[in-house]
């Protein structure tokens, strides 16, 4: 008996991911709960677990495809007859909507090229899961879109998506496609852009992920028509791509406005001090900084809610829960896994849950709806010694919150006496279609004032 083995929902506004890795091959058994193959979706890879003992009898989807959520990738049976077929005779049985060479054949502009970053470049090898067919657009049809896609269009003013080219299965309209189509037309009225002249060089290549043969002996070329002369060419990760991708999207949906707060955190540092060595042996973690701040931001947030909500078209959406995201530096990337229902928690559990969701991270062991569902977002440059970081918002989010690095320096307090106080900048980039400067810095003055009274009673 064969079961089919299909993409896993990675929270309700991501509806695609990219399969990068097999890690058993046809024939192999498998184990309940060892990893199967592993996805990168919007900043997140994420190994799959082998739902129970079996045999992998057919892979449908191969490395590097990005398909729509629940598309079946392979089957799995239990062991009695299965077959071991080669990859690329498994591939030629899959069912051409979901295993198709995904085909790059309209010229894009320098702009597009990074910013249609969720499918690496086909080869002639891979088999993608794209399928090249046009949605139709003739009088009646209906267009199949994700919800996301739409959100993106009515963002971006495109009132009718039915002339986009749809290249998922059966003609779906695909974020790629949306995306690649606002890139390639410019304005939201819909007027074609022209493609800047490249001066000195051929025109752009099409597609590629930047490189392109030319003269068909292997040249490699750049979009931009850099010269390659002593350097070292490598292909953007899948990880790399999708955080392109948001960035840009971010940048281009909401107004972002900064506000830099100095924050005095002597007394915070004092109170780590005195409780690291013992919160380490009770709770088996180490007392960092992280949970002062978040804990800070969740206190503000109670006051502030309209810093914890997102924008849906011109409703706004109050999230009576904080779901709180950390960035998390990764080699090669970065991830924001989220601490669910973070309000509940003390300091205590915060630093255990930053601690458990940064460990998994850095080591593939998330699971999508972890890095899903996040309202307020903090990240950490000081850590790398930064004074300050201007950060990009993360959609739907309205507001992110940049922690530099604390420092022991000498400042004026009470009048005109100098003293030595341990100083820190806090930078917040808020949506200024929801978020006015006014709000954002009563925001930050509650968080400013949260953490310089801090109450060492929250670690008993």
């Amino acid at each position: 008996m064969s079961t089919e083995v299909k993409m896993p929902q990675m929270g309700e506004s991501i509806a695609e991911g990219t399969l990068t890795r097999w890690f058993k091959k046809p024939g192999d058994k498998v184990v309940r709960d060892e990893p199967l193959f592993e996805i990168s979706t919007d900043k997140v890879d994420a190994e799959v677990p082998a739902p129970f003992d079996g045999v992998l009898e057919k892979i449908l989807v191969e490395e590097g495809a990005t398909v729509e959520v629940n598309t079946v990738v392979a089957m799995l049976g239990t062991g009695e007859g299965a077959a071991s077929a080669p990859a690329a005779e498994v591939a030629a049985e899959a069912p051409a909507a979901k295993v198709e060479e995904e085909k790059v054949a309209a010229p894009v502009a320098a702009a597009a090229a990074a910013q249609v970053a969720a499918a690496p470049a086909a080869s002639a090898s891979s088999a993608m899961s794209s399928s090249s067919s046009t949605a139709g657009s003739a009088s009646g049809s209906k267009v199949r879109s994700s919800p996301l896609v739409r959100r993106i269009a009515r963002e971006n003013g495109i009132a009718d998506i039915s002339s986009i080219p749809g290249t998922g299965a059966d003609g779906r309209i695909t974020k790629h496609d949306i995306l690649g189509y606002i890139e390639n037309n410019g304005a939201s009225n819909g007027a074609p852009a022209t493609a800047p002249a490249r001066p000195g060089g051929p025109p752009a290549p099409a597609g590629g992920g930047g490189l392109a043969t030319h003269g068909g002996h292997g040249e490699v070329l750049p979009v931009l028509n850099l010269p390659r002369t002593n350097t070292t060419v490598e292909r953007m990760t899948v990880m790399r791509k999708k955080i392109a991708e948001h960035m840009v999207h971010s940048r281009r949906t909401s107004a972002h406005v900064q506000s830099v707060f100095e924050a005095d955190m002597t007394r915070v540092v004092s109170i780590r001090n005195r409780n690291k060595n013992s919160f380490m042996e009770k709770n088996g973690v180490k007392l960092t900084f992280t949970p002062f701040f978040i804990k800070a931001c969740i206190d503000a947030l109670r006051e502030f809610p309209w810093l914890n909500a997102s924008l849906d078209g011109d409703e706004v959406v109050v999230h009576n829960s904080i779901n709180f995201g950390i960035a998390v530096a990764l080699d090669g990337g970065l991830i924001v896994p989220v601490i669910k229902n973070a309000e509940e928690l003390n300091i205590t559990g915060l630093q255990k849950r930053v601690v458990d969701l940064a460990t998994r991270a850095r080591s593939k062991k998330l699971v999508p709806d972890e890095v899903a569902g996040g309202t307020f977002t903090i990240t950490n440059p000081g850590q790398f010694g930064g004074l300050f970081g201007i950060p990009i918002i993360s959609q739907p989010q309205v507001a992110i919150l940049g922690v530099g690095g604390i420092q022991r320096r000498p400042v004026v307090v009470e009048g005109d006496a100098i003293a030595i106080r341990d100083m820190a900048y806090l930078c917040i980039s808020y949506d200024h279609r929801l978020v006015d400067g006014a709000m954002a810095d009563q925001f930050m003055s509650r968080v400013k004032q949260n953490l310089e009274t801090f109450d060492d009673a929250e670690l008993r």
